[in-house]
């Protein structure tokens, strides 16, 4: 071969290699950012449940395919998240994303490691939805929504394709 080739070949891998694990650490930073934000303060359980919901949701149809899409996902204005219009809470709530707890960030970045491993709480496997106790959201009470269990303070949920046919 000659060596432009040769040095196309190696260039064309490394970027390619390079994108690759580039794209792997920013879905592990917005999962683990969403886990931080929607989970700190319950149980290591508890803020593995919530990462696995996160990753249950790239594999539907219904929603993004990567975890970062997922976790951003609402309605814009501008370019900017509508208030109380997201699919997670911590992102359109008008506060700004600021790490606080470095310690509870670390517990997270561990957690989101784990659950890009494959680790899953049999308790909600298959959870698509979840929301805190203190709330009540109108697609929670819908049929097509059955209850897996809770966890903390998180009733997680399975969105069921088809109810009564």
């Amino acid at each position: 071969m000659k060596p432009n080739i040769i040095f196309f070949i190696i260039t064309l891998l490394y970027f390619t290699i390079g994108f690759f694990f580039y794209a792997k650490a920013d879905e592990k930073s917005c999962l683990a950012e969403a886990v931080y934000f929607e989970a700190r303060s319950e149980s290591f359980v508890a803020q593995l449940a919530v990462g696995n919901v996160i990753l249950e949701r790239t594999k539907s149809d219904r929603y993004p395919d990567t975890i970062c899409e997922v976790v951003h996902q609402g309605y814009y204005w501008k370019d900017v998240p509508v208030r109380n219009r997201c699919q997670f809470s911590y992102w359109c709530d008008g506060k700004p994303e600021r790490i606080a707890n470095m310690e509870a960030y670390r517990m997270a970045a561990s957690i989101a490691e784990l659950v890009l491993a494959g680790v899953i709480v049999e308790h909600t496997a298959g959870a698509t939805h979840y929301h805190a106790t203190y709330v009540s959201p109108e697609w929670s009470h819908h049929p097509h929504f059955e209850v897996l269990g809770q966890i903390g303070s998180h009733i997680f949920y399975v969105h069921n394709k088809v109810i009564g046919g």
